[in-house]
């Protein structure tokens, strides 16, 4: 009659000696990432929530996105930083579960024209360096064809996508103009700068509004959308998410733009400009809107990902030289403030990134409006990959 007795006691005594073994490991783990620099605590977060890229933000089937081109981007610069080859592991079996043995992507359909499908581009760069494995050159071709075929306005600027005619969105600069510059230096001795130095020309002209020096999310050259200002054919909003995209493309962009380019000197007083403006838009905090130039509105919050991109692209310029050295000081104040308003930490020490706005889009079906309303009205989430991945690269710019 004893023995079951004794076999509850011993199972219970297992599942304690479990039990505490767990909550060892966890707080081991935790003081282990405690101890590391915000950048690696950012990657190991995301490598141990999404142990294959292509599940970043809970995607369910492997997809070419630009949301996995951004986060790998920030890896590929861990990985120069640090030489960890688990960090370029990452970039190269997201890249290698797209691209089969004769260098097709099998998702990706180039007669979309989604400029977004450029910004994953950037990763092979790297990859084709270190493996020479001309899979990865092939896609890139195939990306640059897209580019060298995309509907464009009238003035010549890229249309987001096929499916939205006549208009320019401020992330498509993004997306594009990195990829684009610095695959025109590599392979085709620079004959596309000027068509690069053309994009940034025409947000300066159509996309800067003028009273704030700020940037709109889009603008439709033919005014015929029904969200186009019938003046100006911008967007209502000033998103805060946009001014980030918009000087993360600049940032990037002169990475690879030769100096000696007559057009380098534009681009520079447009980074310029755009810091200038968001100097003058930052909180008492400093940090940034969700509408950046309506503090006030009622349900206007600080939103992690356009913070966390701005004060990336402040610290990238100061550092490389595009942006006086003061402007590194606003990027260290305002990461401060960063990490005491938006981040926490879980049990196992995994970093959490509160109030990173939800996507937001103009057009479509249902038919958003753009208002400022509807952009203050989106869900906020946690750890959404603009603001990991914008952190992320804030911190390596800042451990600098």
């Amino acid at each position: 009659m004893r023995k079951p007795t004794f076999i509850k006691i011993n199972l219970i005594v297992l599942l304690l000696m479990i039990s505490t073994k767990t909550i060892a490991q966890t707080h081991e783990n935790s003081v282990l990432l405690d101890n590391l620099k915000w950048s690696e605590r950012t990657a190991l977060t995301i490598l141990d929530k999404y142990p294959q890229a292509w599940q970043i933000d809970g995607t369910e089937k492997p997809k070419w996105d630009y949301k996995m081109g951004l986060v790998l981007s920030a890896f590929e610069k861990l990985y120069r930083k640090t030489n960890d080859k688990k960090y370029f592991n990452y970039i190269k079996e997201y890249a290698d579960e797209l691209i089969d043995a004769d260098g097709n992507n099998s998702k990706y359909e180039r007669d979309e024209y989604n400029i977004d499908c450029a910004n994953p581009g950037k990763l092979l760069f790297k990859l084709y360096d270190e493996t020479k494995d001309k899979r990865y050159l092939k896609v890139l071709q195939e990306l640059r064809k897209q580019l060298e075929n995309q509907p464009r306005t009238a003035s010549g600027g890229f249309w987001h996508k096929q499916i939205y005619p006549n208009q320019m969105w401020i992330d498509g600069l993004y997306m594009a103009e990195p990829f684009y510059t610095e695959y025109t230096v590599r392979f085709e001795n620079g004959k596309a700068l000027n068509d690069i130095a053309k994009q940034f020309e025409l947000v300066q002209t159509h996309l800067v509004d003028k009273k704030t020096g700020l940037v709109y999310q889009a603008w439709d050259e033919s005014k015929e959308i029904a969200w186009a200002n019938p003046e100006t054919g911008t967007s209502p909003t000033i998103w805060g998410r946009g001014i980030g995209w918009y000087m993360m493309a600049l940032v990037e962009t002169l990475e690879y733009y030769p100096k000696t380019h007559p057009k380098y000197k534009a681009l520079t007083e447009d980074l310029n400009q755009i810091a200038k403006s968001v100097m003058q838009h930052k909180s008492a905090s400093g940090l940034w809107y969700q509408v950046a130039d309506k503090p006030e509105m009622n349900g206007n919050f600080l939103e992690s990902s356009a913070s966390a991109m701005i004060i990336y692209a402040l610290a990238k310029g100061a550092n490389k030289g595009y942006l006086k050295p003061i402007y590194k000081k606003t990027a260290e104040e305002s990461f401060k403030a960063y990490l005491k308003e938006f981040v926490s930490k879980d049990s196992q020490g995994h970093i959490i990134i509160s109030k990173v706005s939800s996507n937001v889009g103009l057009g479509g079906k249902p038919f958003r409006d753009g208002t400022n309303e509807y952009y203050i009205k989106s869900k906020t989430k946690d750890n959404s990959s603009p603001a990991l991945a914008a952190f992320l690269l804030s911190a390596l710019e800042l451990e600098k």
